[in-house]
């Protein structure tokens, strides 16, 4: 491993070096100076001390992406507690079984979480912390509750002039292998796996960012923050990369529709972007797409001089969409659509498709966009190899294997998959490709049939369909993805249907009923928007596993 950099100490560098300049906005709402940030951050453990929380304890986090969610992360870290993010998105029993799992101490709980959550069912909990003020919604502790009514006071007589660059100061974690977080990959009980992600994983992507954007992106820049803060991906590149490297994160607190992240493009302007496929296609699709399928658009496509002139257009429409003064897109998390790919390709536009997992917090490999290979997903990462499990890696497809800093310690008390997944120091990722003989990456399948939600969750179609199977007349089911919605593919139990009188529109009226009962029980990135009948049985393997590869 490269010198490891003390991943603590960067943040207080950061936070002194920066002092003066805006660092973390609510779009249209609040801003935080660093100066701000190093105050809040202060004073979080000032009430983390005096409510007895101590080194290694696991804080927990859940709520919408804001400053405040941000600067209660940073404030984890700095402590040296173990930061847990859960996606808000998760509904209320997977919130609680996480938050038990995790041994989480405290839970810091957004205004839109609060409401659904119930504390007694997460009884290990000394208290919950309202996000939006820090204020405290549940406290168990007579400490916590004191220390929470006397913070100002304590925070005024350990400063009695004012808090100053001077006093930014934490303990150090000087041992690279030593815990930072624990992300959950899943939000069930049963099949949750928290990834261990040590400080060397942390540091080692920022590194990447450092050394692949650190000329780019400059200290003040603005960039913009649409992904989920407790998912990998968002949390390294739109939140830590920034904020260490001096820049101004602006955070979508709204649902990231195609509508408002335009708006936002056109007022911020970022200097990078970090984005899953299916915002960027929703955007090319509405706005691009459409203008070239006309008739005449297509006569005018296939003359060369004026097909190059109507390209270079098309190329600065998009460039000026996207706020007009960014390097490059970064585009990952899933496969990107082929049709509007060789479009970005064809216009020049500068995008780039990169790979990783939560595993390795997150990335397994990227490549620059103007050495970016088509249909790849670059080459592997600093400090990362790549390596495919087959006889003939660059014309059969393998599973993908990986090593290096990136790679996560293990899943929190789940023996058996670390086991399975990390190997003679190699990560099995469960996804299939092969590589070129320059090392580009080209994903070929996800043996583990991981979706991607609009904005970067993880879905696992397994679990929605365990809890399809359960509801009236379903025989067996499959989740696939069309788009950015669930379609439910279900076979039914025509005998019993028919022995309850129900005739084909009565059938279709009872799966109507199941998408409303599913929808309940599941989180809203989870949502069946469709469910078709099949007359057949789906087609098994001998081991009597549904081939998914014929209904995807």
């Amino acid at each position: 491993m490269e010198t490891y950099t003390d991943f603590v100490d960067l943040i207080a560098e950061s936070l002194k070096k920066n002092w003066d300049l805006d660092a973390l906005t609510d779009y249209k709402g609040v801003t935080l100076q660093y100066k701000d940030v190093a105050r809040k951050i202060e004073k979080l453990h000032i009430l983390f001390e005096n409510a007895g929380v101590v080194k290694g304890d696991k804080i927990a986090l859940c709520g919408r992406n804001s400053a405040n969610w941000a600067t209660a992360f940073l404030a984890t870290l700095t402590y040296g507690a173990v930061a847990v993010p859960i996606l808000h998105e998760f509904k209320a029993q997977q919130v609680h079984d996480i938050v038990n799992h995790s041994e989480a101490k405290i839970l810091f709980v957004g205004d839109m979480v609060w409401p659904e959550l119930v504390a007694d069912q997460m009884p290990h909990l000394e208290g919950i912390i309202n996000i939006p003020d820090y204020s405290v919604l549940v406290s168990r502790s007579e400490k916590l509750t004191e220390a929470r009514e006397r913070l100002n006071e304590f925070f005024g007589r350990k400063y009695p002039k004012y808090f100053r660059k001077e006093h930014v100061s934490y303990p150090h974690t000087p041992n690279p292998d030593a815990l930072a977080l624990i992300n959950y990959t899943s939000g069930t009980t049963s099949n949750s796996k928290g990834v261990m992600i040590p400080f060397r994983a942390l540091w080692s992507n920022y590194q990447f960012a450092i050394e692949v954007l650190g000329k780019q992106v400059k200290c003040g820049d603005p960039v913009i923050s649409m992904l989920p803060l407790a998912h990998m991906y968002g949390m390294a590149f739109e939140f830590i990369f920034e904020f260490l490297h001096g820049c101004h994160v602006y955070y979508l607190t709204r649902i990231p529709s195609p509508k408002i992240v335009l708006q936002a493009f056109g007022e911020i302007k970022p200097v990078v972007i970090i984005s899953v496929p299916l915002i960027i296609e929703k955007i090319i699709k509405k706005n691009v797409l459409p203008k070239l399928q006309t008739p005449s658009m297509k006569v005018l496509l296939k003359l060369p001089f004026i097909s190059g002139r109507i390209l270079d257009k098309i190329r600065q429409h998009l460039v000026d969409a996207f706020g007009g003064r960014f390097y490059e897109i970064i585009i990952g998390g899933a496969a990107f659509n082929s049709e509007v790919e060789d479009l970005l390709n064809k216009i020049h536009f500068p995008y780039t498709v990169g790979y990783g997992a939560t595993e390795c917090a997150p990335i397994i490999s990227y490549e620059d966009w103007h050495h970016f290979r088509k249909g790849s997903c670059g080459k592997a990462a600093p400090r990362m190899e790549i390596k495919i499990d087959s006889k003939d890696p660059q014309h059969v497809v393998g599973e993908i294997l990986t090593r290096g800093d990136n790679v996560m310690l293990g899943y929190f008390k789940n023996e058996e998959a670390t086991a399975s997944t990390l190997k003679d120091g190699w990560y099995h990722t469960g996804d299939l490709g092969i590589m070129d003989a320059e090392g580009n990456l080209f994903i070929r399948g996800r043996s583990k049939n991981m979706l991607l939600g609009a904005s970067g969750q993880n879905i696992y179609p397994e679990e929605i369909e365990d809890k399809l199977n359960t509801l009236p007349y379903v025989n067996e089911s499959i989740v696939v993805q069309r788009g950015d919605k669930l379609v439910a593919l279900i076979y039914p139990d025509f005998d019993l249907a028919q022995k309850d009188g129900l005739d084909e529109n009565g059938l279709r009226l009872a799966m109507e009923q199941n998408r409303k009962d599913i929808n309940v029980m599941v989180a809203a990135y989870e949502r069946i928007s469709a469910i078709e009948i099949h007359k057949t049985e789906f087609e098994k393997t001998p081991k009597r596993s549904i081939k998914r590869f014929l209904y995807s």
